[in-house]
């Protein structure tokens, strides 16, 4: 699995070791940024990330920032991703199962890491069970248009 990753400067030390994780997990990694703590504009990397899933690049995107919210609010204006805030494990395999999510955004500044690593474990592992759900995401995408 491809996975991209990225993050403000609020998010960095948690998007660092989170694809230290991911790469220990044999998870190829793409990180498009930013590449240190100083302050940077979160909207740019939400779209650099959410760019190469909804250009099917990768498979699935992470974005991490100080809560969670700017990323998310950022990551939902490109088209096709369906990004959703995950502060918890159960939080991220429904986002999956249920919404068919692409896009996970973790709160570096408000979870700790076993947390964050839980939580990734949970989105990567999980897949999208259709059915009824799938009726749902079809009246969101037609929101878009």
């Amino acid at each position: 699995m491809k996975v991209a990753i990225g993050s403000d400067h609020a998010g960095y030390d948690m998007k660092e070791n989170i694809k230290k994780y991911l790469i220990s997990q044999n998870v190829e990694v793409v990180d498009c940024g930013t590449h240190s703590d100083s302050s940077v504009d979160y909207p740019d990397y939400a779209k650099a990330v959410c760019t190469k899933v909804s250009d099917k690049e990768t498979a699935l995107g992470i974005l991490v920032c100080g809560t969670g919210i700017g990323m998310s609010i950022a990551a939902n204006k490109i088209h096709g991703i369906r990004a959703a805030l995950c502060l918890y494990p159960t939080m991220a395999e429904l986002s999956r199962k249920h919404n068919n999510a692409n896009v996970l955004v973790l709160g570096g500044r408000i979870m700790g890491t076993d947390i964050a690593r839980w939580t990734v474990d949970a989105f990567i592992r999980t897949s999208f069970e259709g059915g009824r759900h799938q009726n749902r995401l079809d009246k969101i995408e037609r929101m878009e248009e």
